[in-house]
């Protein structure tokens, strides 16, 4: 596991590089961790927490462990990783690792998101007890909700719709991520 910052260098290293994370290095993962990066860049500088959650995530007393499953290919993991960071940078009680997920497929395995290892997967783990409190993801609540009636309406996702759902992250501006992380912590 490593902090948001190696894995930040770690994605800097791998674009220098042009490869992407995990066994699989294909040409698209390699393109999608170049344009990942890129996102999280812009996300790092620009990405804000709003003032209205700002106090109730400095207020969380609980000491836990977020454990963020991820690779840099990831496109859900690009948009919503940024904000977790600044969540957690927020409170020292939450201590933020990333694991990548092909490297910890045993963890991955027991917090399948509808029978799917979907990334990025949160889990909170109390400091002191070791218990999975909660979970989220790999997506915030309204873009599940997009992606579930997408997948219900015509069977799979497509090309377009991917692209839509990144116009949707851009749009939204890590509001939804964020208020589903606080939600984390009441």
């Amino acid at each position: 596991m490593m902090t948001y910052k190696n894995y930040r260098a770690l994605m800097e290293a791998l674009v220098a590089e042009g490869k992407s994370t995990g066994p699989e290095q294909t040409e698209e993962r390699i393109d999608f961790t170049f344009l990942n990066n890129k996102r999280m860049q812009r996300l790092d500088k620009k990405g804000v927490v709003s003032e209205e959650y700002v106090a109730k995530i400095k207020s969380y007393k609980k000491p836990v462990e977020w454990i963020v499953l991820a690779e840099s290919w990831c496109g859900d993991a690009a948009q919503v990783l940024p904000y977790i960071n600044k969540v957690a940078d927020l409170n020292e009680n939450i201590d933020l690792k990333i694991a990548l997920r092909d490297e910890n497929l045993e963890l991955m395995d027991q917090h399948l998101t509808n029978g799917g290892r979907a990334i990025p997967k949160l889990i909170m783990v109390d400091k002191e007890t070791k218990e999975v409190l909660k979970t989220f993801g790999p997506r915030p609540s309204e873009a599940t909700k997009m992606v579930q009636e997408y997948k219900h309406k015509y069977g799979m996702l497509t090309p377009e719709f991917k692209k839509d759902l990144q116009l949707w992250y851009t749009k939204d501006k890590g509001k939804n991520a964020v208020a589903d992380l606080v939600d984390l912590l009441s």
